[in-house]
């Protein structure tokens, strides 16, 4: 395909702006957007100098005139609108959660291999190219077997009762909310790294804030500012879960947004028999390398870095990449594919999604059950 690729964004928000950098970057033309309201999808269409806007996200997911459709909606859309599009022969990129349970989300994983069209969710920590260096080291032996794979996913962007934003409410975010959210990442981000999957599980969840004033339209990280009525809080604040892997090691992590003062931590640390390895999402131009006889510090260094995480080395040593050069680099990863390329190593698709809900989905039913889940076999 000579021509741009014609993208069209479904949804306006924080996530959606990502989409829209990261589509152009890559080369593509924004053809569209649309959002919550035909008169929000006016305004975003301006703010993101998209060429039009369309007043249903379902008449975008269906445009002739569209060759990839990227899902930034409430969760609750995602499967509607991911399955429109694949029907209509569109390639798709989903924010996650991929779907509201592993049900919906197998249903798309299927549509998308029917399809033929390229399926993708950003689970986009996997391209900082430290990560890749995590990964690549455990593959090459150099921690030895795996022990323990234990971090944290922390923020505090809802951390008082004036704190509030459509994630919060069931009938728009699903039944989890901060493991959902951002422990998806983690899990997906640990056993990218590590190469094991989680097999079982036990869970803990706490709402700490049983009730928040409503605001409507809020934006995630924007703060308070809600002007609503007090609302009961359904979802969780926080989440702890302890686990078991295929092979042989336990885990542990806590994902909260309700830490105070903790904007994004993002923390996974692998011990093995000869090495552990630790990654800081808010530190991630260096890889935490432990041995019994010392720790070292590895650089992002493209000229000594493994060949899969140079790839994703874009500047020069001592010129930071960040979370929007994920972004940036996962979807020109995709676009290389829809126009005819081979998708390239670690790319996260829909099967990752449907990954993602399955972990998810034992969550939930061990906090409820307050007792140990087995989580379903990756697909």
């Amino acid at each position: 395909m000579d021509k741009p690729l014609r993208v069209a964004i479904a949804g306006a928000g924080f996530v959606g702006g990502l989409h829209a950098r990261a589509a152009r970057l890559a080369g593509a033309r924004l053809v569209g957007v649309s959002a919550s309201t035909p008169q929000r999808a006016e305004q975003a269409a301006r703010e993101l100098d998209a060429e039009r806007a369309f007043d249903t996200s379902e008449a975008l997911a269906q445009a002739d005139d569209v060759d990839v459709v990227h899902v930034c909606t409430p969760n609750h859309l995602h499967e509607p609108l991911a399955a429109a599009a694949l029907a209509a022969g569109k390639h798709v990129i989903c924010e996650k959660p991929l779907a509201l349970d592993a049900a919906a989300a197998q249903r798309l994983v299927d549509a998308a291999a029917a399809s033929g069209r390229q399926a993708a969710v950003p689970f986009v920590y996997r391209y900082y190219p430290t990560v890749h260096e995590a990964r690549e080291r455990v593959r090459a032996g150099e921690t030895g077997p795996l022990r323990l794979l234990h971090g944290t996913y922390l923020q505090d962007w809802l951390t008082s009762a004036e704190d509030d934003n459509w994630r919060v409410d069931p009938a728009l975010g699903g039944a989890s909310r901060t493991f959902a959210d951002i422990g998806s990442h983690w899990c997906d981000l640990a056993e990218f790294v590590s190469g094991h999957r989680i097999t079982r599980l036990s869970a803990r969840t706490l709402t700490a804030v049983p009730e928040r004033r409503h605001a409507a339209g809020q934006r995630a990280f924007a703060g308070g500012g809600g002007e609503g009525e007090m609302h009961a809080v359904e979802t969780e604040d926080a989440a702890v879960v302890q686990f078991e892997t295929d092979q042989g090691a336990l885990g542990t992590t806590v994902v909260s947004q309700i830490s105070t003062g903790r904007k994004n931590r993002l923390w996974l640390e692998v011990d093995g028999a000869e090495a552990s390895l630790a990654f800081d999402q808010e530190d991630a131009e260096s890889l935490w390398l432990g041995r019994r006889e010392a720790a070292t510090i590895v650089r992002r260094d493209p000229q000594h870095l493994s060949a899969d995480a140079a790839r994703l080395a874009r500047l020069p040593a001592g010129h930071p990449q960040g979370y929007a050069d994920c972004f940036d680099l996962f979807v020109a990863d995709v676009y290389a594919a829809v126009r005819g390329g081979d998708l390239p190593h670690g790319v996260p698709t829909f099967r990752d999604g449907l990954r993602a809900a399955q972990i998810i989905d034992a969550v939930l039913a061990s906090a409820r059950d307050q007792r140990w889940v087995d989580v379903a076999p990756a697909p």
